[in-house]
């Protein structure tokens, strides 16, 4: 049916004089109602006022306008069965609404007082929305500025209506729109009256490959009005992503974010297992990938700088000898030079991402599990101080900024952590950690071993002659502990393996026999005074 009639009342006056000229191109009578009818006069648009259609003014400050038997059965009576009733009644079919609501959200978020709160609720628009959406059958409802356009081509292109199919997307997007408005006002009156509720919404579900294994299925939403996610990262190559690949991305972007330089993470089921910063991008990723050659296969790698093409020729994925190729699921930066992109090719199944994450944008840390929300800051503050509390000393301010970049690494790793990490020519690297324990002490034996082997890749002598170079190389590593020792074992085991300088957040009952072991041996001790447990 052609569109002959519309309803215009908006709050947001975007674009609404450009769609209601094209309206009156094709001759529809516009009803409007206070300052979307006065915008659209000063533009030399004729309209219709809408008090002619209520057979009532505007009244109550304009807390009345749009609410009316007149209104709201112009836009629910049913077309086919309803006509000879509507017609008797006197009523005039509407066939498009245009409307958004009052700026609830702006003047809240602008920390406005609860009586303007109150003033900024619409009722009569969600009234009109929800009636045209639910008899969408027949009309056309605009939420959307942003879809005026693509109604101006719908209705152009179909001659002065429009497709079924048409109708029904911007149904849903109507109910979408007042279901927001409604949420939203909900959980701001709860905290009116101190009471912690939480709703989102999220939109623009994708189908994953699959879930955590092949059997489970899985999706991918996007959180309305929050820029920059995971959502929006452009995927320059490969097969698409999994439900594994988005959550390793998110801990190998996490890890390498907030670190300085030119950085690296390489990460396999979400923990760091190789990390490093420098300034060379290439000799990064080597330090990197040197953490743990072996889980680094089938990992997902990525950098905080713009990705180059000596850096990617480390993967050697063009070597004729294919067990010489480096595996890996996903590589990812800010930006990737077209050359190094060419390269990556070689491998048609590898994802290769770009993705801003310097504007990744911190909400909170969400969980939801079997029907309850978990809900909690995001944790980004490292220490709250550095305090040596051993004999011997520990020169904080020579190593704050490698304490720094393994605080780092430790709160991004699966607790029980334990992280070892120090510079060697300039570049700060983790040479092994231990994740997921239920005992501190077994992650602590696995982060030394992993050192071990991380050591043992640099060496070049004779095997006598190990335990010497080891000795050599470990003196300057620091062993950083997510939580406190509730134990001394910890320090001595990290002592038998010439372990010299601990940082842990400090706070067990047996603070004080820990800190007696550190001096007994001869270690070093900084409290942090920060816990980063990540479950």
């Amino acid at each position: 049916m052609k569109i002959k009639t519309a309803l215009l009342s908006v709050s947001d006056k975007t674009g609404i004089t450009d769609l209601a000229k094209v309206l009156k191109k094709y001759n529809i009578e516009i009803i409007s109602t206070g300052g979307t009818k006065k915008v659209l006069e000063d533009a030399g648009i004729k309209v219709t006022d809408i008090s002619s259609v209520t057979g009532n003014p505007e009244a109550f400050g304009g807390r009345m306008k749009t609410i009316s038997f007149n209104i709201e059965s112009a836009l629910l009576f049913d077309r086919e069965k309803d006509t000879a009733e509507a017609e008797k009644l006197g009523i005039k079919p509407i066939d498009l609404v245009v409307c958004n609501l009052y700026p609830f959200e702006k003047v809240m978020k602008q920390g406005a007082k609860f009586e303007t709160l109150i003033e900024n609720i619409d009722i009569g628009g969600p009234t009109m929305i929800r009636a045209a959406a639910k008899n969408f059958k027949y009309i056309n409802v605009l939420t959307q500025v942003e879809d005026y356009q693509s109604f101006i081509e719908e209705f152009e292109s179909n001659k002065g209506t429009t497709s079924y199919k048409y109708r029904k997307e911007l149904m849903a997007k109507a109910f979408n729109h007042a279901a927001d408005y409604d949420a939203m006002i909900a959980q701001t009156m709860d905290a009116q009256i101190d009471k912690i509720s939480f709703r989102l919404n999220f939109k623009e579900g994708k189908t994953l490959r699959y879930g955590e294994n092949s059997h489970q299925k899985a999706h991918f939403f996007r959180m309305k009005e929050v820029e920059n996610t995971y959502h929006d990262m452009k995927i320059l190559n490969g097969k698409e992503l999994s439900f594994n690949n988005i959550l390793d991305i998110s801990g190998a972007v996490n890890s390498v974010k907030d670190l300085g330089e030119v950085s690296c993470a390489v990460v396999k089921h979400s923990n760091p297992c190789g990390l490093a910063q420098g300034t060379n991008q290439r000799e990064v990723l080597e330090k990197a990938w040197q953490g743990d050659p072996i889980s680094a296969f089938g990992s997902i790698i990525a950098f905080n700088t713009t990705l180059v093409k000596e850096t990617v020729e480390f993967f050697e994925l063009t070597n004729k000898d294919k067990s010489k190729r480096k595996f890996i699921e996903v590589i990812i930066a800010p930006k990737i030079e077209k050359d190094a992109l060419k390269y990556l090719q070689n491998h048609k199944n590898l994802r290769v991402i770009e993705y801003d994450m310097s504007k990744l944008p911190e909400y909170k840390d969400l969980r939801f599990i079997n029907g309850t929300l978990l809900s909690q800051d995001i944790d980004n503050k490292l220490y709250e101080k550095l305090e040596t509390v051993t004999e011997a000393e520990f020169d904080i301010d020579k190593n704050k900024a490698i304490i720094e970049f393994g605080l780092n690494a430790i709160k991004n790793i699966k607790s029980n952590a334990i992280a070892i990490v120090r510079e060697k020519d300039g570049i700060f690297h983790l040479t092994g950690m231990g994740a997921g324990q239920p005992n501190r002490l077994i992650s602590t034996e696995l982060a030394l071993a992993k050192t071990k082997e991380f050591i043992r890749q640099d060496f070049k002598g004779k095997e006598e002659d190990f335990e010497k170079f080891y000795k050599e190389e470990i003196n300057n590593a620091i062993l950083i502990s997510d939580a406190f020792f509730p134990f001394p074992d910890n320090v001595e085991l990290a002592a038998e393996n010439e372990i010299t300088k601990i940082v842990q957040p400090g706070g067990s009952i047996r603070d004080k026999s820990v800190i007696e072991t550190c001096n007994r041996l001869g270690v070093s001790m900084v409290f942090t005074g920060i816990r980063h447990f990540k479950h």
